[in-house]
């Protein structure tokens, strides 16, 4: 198949169009590289040195034989040259991953949140109206969030996009499906949640074939196909914007920084290694939708875990300290989550779950880089209104200046 990956210079972006491409797919980037001067904005850098996207895609070629194109292009701005660059190229299937992806980003100012809805949401909608416009039938498959539905739970558990419920009329009862009903925690959250409304209107109205992830929290850094080269290797974010709790925790271990839980640990998150969620893009590639079947939508995640308990995991592992901090974020202090996964695991999805070992890699990983940290960038500063932000803790390591006055 010839695949348009959509943010394919990101965290998870470039290990799918490598792992596209080592399948044999005619894989292209397209990429406003907005996460790069994102970057440059917070002062932060990947834990992991990255070159050029054009050198990563060289190298890739060099290793493998296999070009991977890349096209500099912003979804959310050039409606008119993603609408020429479609028709031009014809795509088989297109993978949204063009959008701002941290909800700590979104949450830090109100220029971040409008940011976050414009950019987010006019690349979704750019790309779907695109599509009509092209008169192309691509796959559409987009990276949302199991963070649409909130992390609160009745004690059922959530199923995989939509609910069945019985809805009283002058008739009596009768049985309606329904999306299943959202409950955002962050702008970046509300964003993906307006793309399932869109998913919605435009597989309905122009019988568009589309797929959406909900996908839990990423960690790890390698798959089979970054560890073919030294310059291959993946971005790893570890600053509280960006970084992922687990990934986070790991590095906080490697370089001998407290682990940073904020408030009581209780919330409970969904996990899915880097590896499985490349794995996921490829079987949920295989699955497409047909023309004008509803939207399907997948759970992308393999287990769950409290918080508290991940910290403990990494303690035991590495004897860090674990430390309680104010929780910059507006949510309850203790949720459970219980989330079916059944259709990625009837594709034949073989879950990596969190062996030691695998942890033990991204701590190595840590190690070898740690010189690139700036300590002063780890802890989660951003907060969800004015009154948490009083609350946040800048120093958990306890280093700054006291005044004794």
């Amino acid at each position: 198949m010839k695949i348009a990956v959509l943010g394919g210079d990101g965290f998870v972006g470039w290990p799918t169009a490598l792992h596209l491409s080592d399948q044999g797919h005619e894989v292209h980037i397209l990429d406003n590289l907005s996460r790069r001067w994102i970057d440059t904005e917070l002062g932060v850098q990947s834990l992991t040195p990255m070159d050029s996207i054009q050198e990563r895609c060289r190298i890739w070629k060099q290793e493998t034989g296999e070009q991977i194109h890349f096209h500099l292009l912003d979804l959310a701005k050039e409606y008119e040259r993603l609408k020429a660059w479609l028709i031009d190229h014809r795509p088989d299937a297109l993978i949204h991953f063009a959008e701002q992806r941290a909800a700590p980003y979104s949450m830090k100012t109100d220029r971040h949140k409008v940011y976050t809805v414009t950019n987010n949401t006019n690349a979704t909608h750019n790309l779907l109206a695109a599509v009509v416009e092209s008169g192309l039938d691509p796959h559409i498959v987009h990276l949302g969030t199991m963070g649409v539905y909130g992390y609160s739970s009745v004690g059922a558990p959530i199923p995989e996009g939509y609910l069945d419920v019985e809805i009283d009329t002058p008739s009596g009862k009768k049985a309606q499906e329904i999306l299943y009903p959202t409950k955002p925690g962050s702008v970046y959250h509300m964003t993906k949640s307006l793309d399932q409304i869109l998913f919605q209107f435009y597989a309905q109205n122009d019988g568009l074939r589309i797929t959406d992830l909900h996908q839990g929290i990423v960690w790890g850094t390698h798959t089979d196909q970054t560890r073919r080269h030294e310059q291959l290797i993946n971005r790893f974010d570890y600053d509280g914007d960006y970084g992922t709790v687990l990934n986070r925790f790991l590095i906080q271990a490697a370089i001998d920084y407290p682990l940073t839980v904020h408030g009581t640990g209780g919330q409970t998150r969904a996990f899915i290694h880097i590896q499985d969620s490349v794995r996921c893009i490829e079987l949920a590639l295989k699955d497409a939708p047909a023309p004008g079947e509803r939207v399907k939508i997948f759970n992308q995640m393999t287990e769950t875990h409290r918080v508290r308990d991940l910290a403990e995991l990494v303690a035991k592992l590495t004897g860090a300290e674990i430390k309680y901090l104010p929780n910059p974020r507006k949510e309850a202090a203790e949720n459970e989550l219980i989330v079916k996964n059944d259709q990625f695991l009837a594709l034949g999805l073989d879950p990596t779950t969190l062996a030691e070992g695998l942890l033990s890699e991204v701590v190595d990983v840590a190690k070898k880089y740690a010189h690139r940290i700036d300590r002063s960038r780890v802890p989660a500063v951003s907060a969800w209104t004015r009154d948490l932000g009083q609350r946040v803790d800048r120093d958990p390591e306890g280093k700054g200046l006291k005044s004794v006055s």
